[in-house]
């Protein structure tokens, strides 16, 4: 098995070799004449100057495309290989150099890349220090984008040669390329594959210097033995490959030392006890590794295969528990698979939880973010990082700005990143303690909200943002103004979203200012918002004043928010109705829509032409157009449900004054009309504890019920309170109707005919509405209130619609009006009784 991947290594490597091909040789002087080398050129036949010349010409003619799309899109990766790929066949130095450093600024080279570079500047090198020293840096910076064993022995052979310290075995030499070689072993030494080139340059470094010392100095020969000797236990103990040659090296090491032992013979005899127990234990783990190393060595599986056996391999050694070896292999996977979000965000996270804080971690981020700069999460990390590694505010701030200029993919990420951002702010500023500080927390939280609105429009998350911006104002900034105005900008983007609202006023109690708490609940009780947001809020009101308020107050509240209730409550009827009676007459709704189209020409009147002319004609509005206005709010029906503005506050309260004005003029008392084509009572003002059961018993007396529909809240799945009772036949229900205002579980029940048959087109339509209105009017009046229905009479009708009718014409409480009235408003209004006996024969 060992011999398989050892057959393995060595094709890769003689594939490298193929692959790496060093720069063409640099003329000494590229600007001299061909006539210089007549004798050459004389040598070279005509075809193959043309065939160069033209390979020239084309060359030059990619280059500059090249530079073109480079300079229009620098972030093109393939573009930047090619062109560096192109400079260095043409010999271009300075272009080349150029080109590696603006690449290098926006993307991490292969090692392979930073081996050129560095091989390329070696070619070019003098004896000058400040040449190698630059040359040093070219491999530092490849050293630390990738794990490479073969640059890290490029990069000990360049220094062994280049440095005159080193050469010469001077103690500063040979210290610094003993630094170096431990610093190599930390990274790759581990490596299990390549991994044994490291060890093995280090001892060759080792023993040449044990060939420098004068015979004489028997001490520091034995000094010099001992290091060899410590380096080879070191080996031993490390599972890597060809571990038995490895060990004859050392037998045969020990034999030239004066010791006794049987160097073909793969046994432990005559070696001492500890070093025999860790070679034995590292021997076990390479077995247990190399086919695994097999698997992610295969050239024949494709990447994602290749990928996941990393995956299975690195699930093995984060459960043997060493930490160096889990790294390790997670740097030859990333070597591997640079741009694998996946595997970074491992990676970091396995630092996270073992190391926590240290140069290792912030270094791995660092390189994270700059392979996969879109992940966002990669991003919050680092910042938090570098927080608890105690960074400077600056390379923190460096670090924030350079993840804005990324793309993510969702807006969340941003999001996420605005609040990171902040979030150490506030700790840096609480634990320093220094107010003025707080101005770019300020600055953080505008850039947010700007940016994160223009892509979000009533959302939770900048609900949250400008809650938390608001109350760091309050109690950081202490700036109340200040928080009112986060407040504020946040109602002009998301001012239909009742927790926007929830929270302004929430401050405003814990602050202690009531009276500005009052103030917002009177700007948005009337407001419409989504779900039972509209009732939540007028509920809200009222428990404030209750807790909040003195007594004039919460009358003052009770007096807005009753009427307020009582038309969502109409509102809410009336679209459960309206469903109940779709889904029941499905075919009726399609032939309702195709009548449409075919409405007669009131109803192809713009509104302004139909308020003009109510205005001008009050009597036309109320009069001969009465009989039409059935046919008028059926034809509107379905756009009137449909509309999502906050007129629907005023519109139910006008159609009830409408209806109840067209029965008092149509209807005949003591007489009620007959609904043929089903038999069914609406029931209102039903306990909410009260089931089928509880409401088949009621009319146990009457008997006949058939079918029994309590309406349920569409969010809770509770009871509204509402119900449809069907009965066999019209005297049942005629009995039913009867039971009117008497106790259900401990509540008075109103009982009236329904009908659901309001698409037709003769006055049943009306008649129907009326009595769900009416029978709405009772559960929630609970008796009826003059004061309450002279609030609908002086509300003018505008149009061949009610629910048409803009806000603007809705009056507050308290409003007269100086213009003469009509003789139907100037009619007493009636009590509840009276309308009962307009809808029921006794």
């Amino acid at each position: 098995m060992e011999e398989t991947l050892t057959t393995i290594l060595e094709e890769e490597e003689e594939q490298q070799e193929i692959t790496d091909q060093p720069m063409p040789d640099v003329p000494k002087n590229p600007n001299s004449h061909p006539s210089d080398d007549a004798s050459d050129s004389h040598s070279e036949s005509e075809s193959e100057s043309d065939s160069d010349s033209e390979d020239e010409s084309q060359q030059k003619v990619e280059l500059q495309t090249l530079e073109t799309e480079l300079s229009s899109n620098p972030s093109n990766y393939d573009s930047h290989v090619q062109y560096i790929r192109l400079l260095r066949k043409m010999g271009e130095i300075e272009k080349l150099r150029q080109a590696r450093e603006a690449m290098s600024l926006l993307f991490p080279l292969t090692p392979s890349m930073w081996q050129d570079w560095a091989k390329d500047e070696a070619s070019l090198v003098t004896t000058q220090p400040e040449a190698v020293a630059s040359i040093e840096k070219l491999y530092e910076r490849g050293v630390f984008d990738y794990l490479s064993v073969s640059l890290w022995c490029d990069y000990l052979a360049f220094v062994h040669e280049y440095d005159p310290m080193v050469c010469d075995c001077l103690p500063a030499g040979i210290s610094k390329a003993r630094n170096l070689f431990e610093r190599a072993l930390t990274a790759a030494g581990l490596h299990v594959t390549e991994g044994i080139k490291l060890w093995e340059a280090y001892r060759t470094f080792e023993q040449a210097i044990l060939l420098t010392i004068d015979e004489s100095d028997i001490q520091a020969k034995e000094k010099q033995n001992q290091r060899i000797r410590t380096l080879f236990h070191r080996q031993l103990s490390v599972p890597l490959v060809n571990m038995k040659s490895t060990l004859q090296a050392y037998k045969a090491w020990e034999v030239d030392q004066g010791k006794v032992l049987d160097i073909e013979s793969s046994d432990l005899d005559g070696i001492s006890s500890h070093v025999a127990t860790a070679y034995q234990k590292a021997l076990e783990g390479y077995n247990a590794r190399v086919h695994l190393e097999e698997q992610i060595s295969r050239r024949d599986i494709s990447d994602s295969e290749r990928l996941q056996q990393f995956v299975i391999y690195l699930k093995f050694e984060e459960s043997s528990g060493d930490p160096a070896r889990v790294q390790v292999l997670y740097e030859r996977a990333i070597a591997d698979f640079p741009i694998a979000s996946d595997i970074w965000l491992d990676y970091t996270h396995y630092l996270d939880k073992t190391f926590k804080v240290g140069n290792v971690v912030r270094e791995v981020y660092s390189r994270a973010t700059k392979n996969c700069p879109w992940v966002g999460e990669l991003w919050v990390r680092y910042l938090l990082c570098l927080e608890r590694g105690r960074a400077s505010e600056e390379e923190l701030a460096a670090v924030f700005e350079k993840s804005l200029q990324c793309t993510f993919s969702t807006i969340d990420e941003y999001f996420d990143l605005f609040l990171t951002r902040v979030d150490g702010l506030r700790r840096r500023l609480s634990f320093t303690g220094e107010v003025g500080d707080y101005s770019k927390i300020r600055e953080t939280f505008q850039n947010a909200s700007d940016y994160l609105s223009q892509h979000w429009k009533n959302t939770e998350g900048l609900v949250r943002l400008h809650g938390y911006w608001a109350r760091l104002e309050l109690n950081l900034g202490k700036d109340l103004n200040a928080a009112r105005g986060v407040w504020e900008s946040l109602l002009k983007i998301c001012g239909s979203m009742l927790e926007a609202w929830k929270g302004y006023i929430a401050m405003e109690i814990e602050s202690g200012h009531t009276n500005e708490a009052r103030s917002i609940y009177k700007r948005c009780y009337s407001k419409r918002f989504a779900g039972t947001g509209s009732e939540d809020i007028c509920h809200s009101w009222l428990r404030f004043e209750r807790e909040f308020g003195m007594l004039e107050d919460f009358d003052h509240a009770v007096q807005k928010v009753t009427p307020r209730l009582e038309e969502l409550q109409l509102f809410r009827l009336r679209q459960e109705s309206k469903s109940t009676d779709e889904r029941e007459n499905p075919s009726k709704k399609k032939a309702h829509e195709k009548r449409r189209p075919g409405s007669d020409l009131t109803q192809e009147q713009s509104p302004a032409k139909r308020q003009k002319d109510a205005a001008q004609n009050p009597k036309k509005a109320y009069g001969k157009d009465k009989a039409h206005e059935p046919n008028l709010v059926e034809t509107n029906d379905v756009e009137e449900m449909n509309a999502k503005t906050d007129k629907e506050n005023s519109r139910n309260e006008q159609m009830k004054d409408n209806y109840g004005k067209q029965q008092m003029k149509d209807s005949t008392p003591g007489k009620t009309k007959v609904y043929k084509d089903q038999c069914t009572a609406f029931v209102s003002n039903i306990n909410l504890k009260a089931n089928s059961e509880d409401i088949r018993k009621f009319f146990s007396d009457v008997g006949g019920v058939t079918a029994i529909r309590i309406l349920q809240d569409k969010f809770t799945g509770k009871s509204r309170g509402l119900a449809y009772v069907d009965f066999s036949d019209d005297a049942h229900l005629a009995a039913a109707v009867e039971k009117n205002k008497q106790m259900l579980l401990g509540k008075r029940v109103s009982v009236a005919r329904s009908n659901p048959n309001r698409n037709k087109k003769d006055n049943s339509h009306s008649d129907g509405q009326r009595e769900h209105v009416h029978g709405a009017d009772h559960s929630s009046t609970a008796g009826g209130s003059a004061t309450q229905k002279h609030r609908f009479d002086n509300i003018p009708i505008k149009g061949k619609n009610t629910f048409a009718i803009p806000r603007a014409v809705v009056k507050p409480l308290g409003w007269t009006s100086n213009e003469p009235k009509t003789e139907e408003e100037d009619e007493k209004p009636k009590s509840n009784d009276e309308f009962r006996k307009m809808f029921i024969k006794k």
